[in-house]
């Protein structure tokens, strides 16, 4: 049983016979009077009482009927839906902790505001975790942090961050004079702010003797400010911590103190809503500029 044995078999119930039914679908009569026997042998029941060359709806082509008509509209409504350029459903957007919460809510008010019709979806990670996410099906877009893998996505450059190195206010320069802190206050593996700082001792010749991981970028800035170590994350995240004052800022010198953050999506699977996305973040890089 398919669609058009179903548009078939429909037809010539509205059309209260073969012929009528055959010249509406522009089909020879034979064809239409084989579909229907056919559909009667995949369903097993007949689905017309037959009177010489009239027919009755049985009982069985009764209830399909009604199963008929709610399949064929459901498929038109996702036919046009396909067809339809404009944003709709369901967005699985994907952002790194400090983009979720400084960059995106105000994106998320315009997209939600100028496309209603539109249900967005969040979910937080690292870069690498996000764009597996989006290869195995569970997101269809997100931001993150250069580098990212180029074959199996495109991107768009969305904004730049500044990341920074804090520590309790009152804290000597880092990275001067041999004073690099034991204790650094990062996310798990993969996140690239943590990568980025254990690069910068690295290069120092440096390791930490100590990481303390959490999940939250206000609860590391609360053991920052607590003397417990130092951390590296976006300058913007300050922000929205109201103990700012009690911490210190410790600028990268030029040439590591920037991070550029894209979008990315995977190759060939472009979308109106992913469309919707990257004009509202071009809107904005070119507001800024």
């Amino acid at each position: 049983m398919d669609l058009s044995d179903l548009r078939i078999f429909t037809a010539v119930v509205r059309e209260g016979g073969v012929t009528r039914a055959a010249e509406k679908l522009n089909r020879v009569q034979s064809n239409v009077t084989t579909r229907i026997r056919q559909l009667e042998e995949d369903l097993d029941v007949p689905l017309f009482l037959r009177e010489g060359k009239r027919l009755h709806l049985a009982p069985a082509g009764q209830l399909l009927l009604g199963y008929a008509d709610r399949l064929l509209s459901l498929a038109d409504e996702a036919r046009a839906s396909i067809r339809d350029p404009r944003p709709r459903g369901l967005f699985r957007i994907g952002a790194m902790e400090s983009t979720a919460a400084v960059r995106l809510p105000r994106t998320i008010n315009e997209y939600s505001r100028l496309h209603p019709e539109v249900t967005l979806e969040l979910r937080t990670g690292n870069p690498g975790v996000l764009a597996t996410a989006i290869l195995a099906g569970e997101l269809d877009a997100a931001l993150v942090a250069e580098p990212i893998a180029d074959a199996p996505f495109e991107k768009m450059f969305a904004f730049e961050e500044e990341p920074v190195i804090v520590s309790a206010a009152g804290h000597p320069p880092v990275g001067k004079k041999g004073k690099f802190p034991k204790t650094i206050i990062a996310f798990e593996h993969g996140c690239p702010h943590r990568a980025r700082l254990e690069k910068w001792y690295a290069k120092h010749g440096e390791m930490p003797e100590r990481t303390i991981e959490l999940s939250s970028y206000h609860a590391m800035l609360g053991c920052v400010v607590a003397g417990m170590g130092i951390a590296l994350l976006p300058r913007s995240v300050l922000t929205t911590f109201p103990e700012s004052k009690r911490l210190a800022v410790h600028r990268l010198p030029p040439g590591e103190n920037r991070s550029k953050i894209v979008l990315i999506w995977r190759k060939g699977a472009d979308s109106p809503n992913v469309a919707a996305l990257r004009e509202i973040l071009s809107r904005s890089n070119r507001d800024r500029s």
